[in-house]
């Protein structure tokens, strides 16, 4: 085997060009690491997959077309030894709890990629799960939280969205005050002060898509 055969084979994939030139960056003078191909949304991440085997995949999870908790599904169910690392901006990302059992290998936080990128690659790939600190304590913060059904969800993407309560029971077929009742748990499930308050927690914790 010659050294470039021995190389970790990285597959990066985020909708933000910027931060896959960042990736490529660090990667390129490591002499045990090469990056194999880059995507930009989920469903390129499954082609890409496809096509060069990669060893370990770093995976955004917010992302157009499909989300990276979605592709890392899809993956993981065709090829089960795919070792993926989410990255995330949020420490309490719901995504990433979906993430971890979607069958995930490692977390990072987008913000701690120049330091912690390349450790984390060579851990997974040789078989050890990461989870930074921050992640661990805000996936543990949230696993105490009541989750929101599916309705509410829905009433919650719609609130998102900037519609009333009148407007929302009509796109739903429900009576207003059954929308209402609905944005009242929504509002304490998430220990929400508001409408706008429960969208941008929505949003930020990966509930719903922004």
């Amino acid at each position: 085997m010659t050294q470039e055969d021995a190389r970790i084979r990285v597959l990066a994939v985020d909708d933000h060009p910027l931060l896959r030139e960042g990736i490529a960056g660090l990667i390129a003078d490591e002499p045990d690491i090469t990056l194999v191909a880059e995507a930009a949304n989920g469903r390129e991440a499954i082609d890409s997959f496809r096509s060069h085997r990669p060893d370990v995949t770093l995976m955004d999870l917010q992302m157009p077309e499909m989300n990276g908790v979605e592709a890392t599904a899809a993956i993981r169910a065709e090829f089960p030894d795919a070792r993926i690392i989410v990255l995330t901006t949020y420490t309490g990302d719901v995504q990433v709890a979906l993430a971890l059992k979607a069958g995930a290998s490692g977390y990072l936080l987008k913000n701690g990629i120049r330091k912690e990128l390349l450790a984390t690659i060579r851990a997974v790939h040789a078989g050890r799960k990461v989870l930074s600190p921050e992640i661990a304590f805000g996936i543990a913060n949230r696993a105490g939280d009541e989750t929101l059904s599916p309705s509410e969800t829905r009433v919650l993407r719609l609130i998102a969205d900037g519609l009333s309560n009148k407007e929302i029971a009509a796109k739903l077929s429900l009576t207003e005050e059954a929308v209402k009742g609905q944005v009242k748990n929504i509002l304490f499930k998430l220990d929400a002060r508001d409408r706008t308050h429960a969208a941008v927690i929505g949003i930020r914790n990966g509930i719903i898509e922004p």
